[in-house]
């Protein structure tokens, strides 16, 4: 494995009073769900945003951050991540406080779990989070939707710190939410949100969750390693289908194959390394373009060094 040079006794005396955990050459590929990636040259996991601040302002502002949720819509690749990944996790990032008509919610929590609590609590419009296999964090960046909602639809600010570890809030609009993304300053980490459901009946919103829980099952590979939805979908059109109609179906590059269950996602089907993930990617995305005339963007996040550039 890839390993960096330790870069935490120096993070430690720029910040004695870090509270957090700090790993040196922490392996990645458990963190996502592709299983699939080399180490981060250091990992935090902070105690509270209040410490992430802290790690941010004394951080060598040469150092890169990037910030990592539950690794379900991520390719670390296999170089590994150099600078600090951040990981927020624990109580201080994972709770639903319910007031109301309004959810105040950690980003570490599961979109999943936050669609439970809506439904506990009697608040509609928030069961398409059910469908959404991340952490509230990475909706927020990427304006994560399903089944007819998206996030834009129930939030009502967002709360994080930014790059010189200053707090900051974003109102709804501040977001500049489109498909699939948010304008927000890519430096800020979002810690928490507050959402706003409407009222219903928990038990319809549960039979609405169920129905939702069936239909991904029905037609997602979601017992694979896989990463979810792998390219947005193009503008009046579906990714899926142009890349069926390329013939790419099943196709296969190393360990890594285009699922056959359902064309937009790509799955670990034998040790794949991520170049073989990145690099069907990459080819399906030829063959599309070269039928169709279409351009697919990536939907999932890649981050870090390919093999050869960390060893070089």
């Amino acid at each position: 494995m890839t390993a960096f040079p330790d870069i935490t006794p120096d993070i430690r005396a720029r910040a004695p009073a870090l509270r957090g955990r700090l790993i040196a050459n922490q392996p990645l590929s458990d963190l996502t769900w592709f299983r699939v990636g080399g180490p981060a040259q250091a990992l935090f996991t902070p105690a509270d945003p209040e410490d992430l601040g802290l790690l941010l302002a004394a951080l060598d502002p040469e150092v890169p951050v990037t910030v990592i949720g539950l690794g379900s819509n991520l390719i670390v690749r296999d170089g590994g991540v150099p600078g600090v990944v951040v990981r927020l996790g624990g109580k201080a990032f994972g709770t639903v406080a319910i007031d109301g008509e309004t959810l105040r919610v950690g980003t570490a929590v599961p979109d999943m779990r936050l669609a439970k609590a809506a439904a506990e609590a009697g608040l509609d419009g928030l069961a398409f989070f059910r469908g959404i296999p991340g952490s509230v964090g990475g909706a927020l960046r990427m304006n994560a939707g399903a089944h007819g909602g998206e996030t834009t639809d129930v939030l009502v600010e967002a709360h994080g710190v930014d790059r010189r570890g200053e707090a900051r809030r974003f109102s709804h609009a501040e977001m500049g939410f489109a498909y699939r993304h948010s304008a927000a300053p890519d430096d800020v980490i979002f810690t928490s949100a507050l959402f706003r459901g409407r009222p219903g009946e928990r038990a319809a919103i549960e039979a609405e969750m169920e129905r939702v829980t069936a239909a991904r099952e029905a037609a997602q590979p979601i017992r694979e390693r896989t990463g979810g939805s792998t390219f947005k979908n193009p503008p009046g059109g579906k990714a899926w289908q142009l890349v069926d109609a390329a013939g790419c179906r099943g196709l296969t590059v190393g360990g890594a194959q285009v699922s056959p269950m359902h064309c937009n996602f790509l799955i670990n089907r034998d040790n794949a390394s991520a170049a073989d993930i990145e690099g069907l990617g990459e080819e399906v995305r030829r063959r599309v373009r070269e039928t169709s005339g279409v351009e697919l963007h990536w939907e999932i996040k890649r981050i870090g060094l390919a093999a050869d550039a960390a060893n070089g």
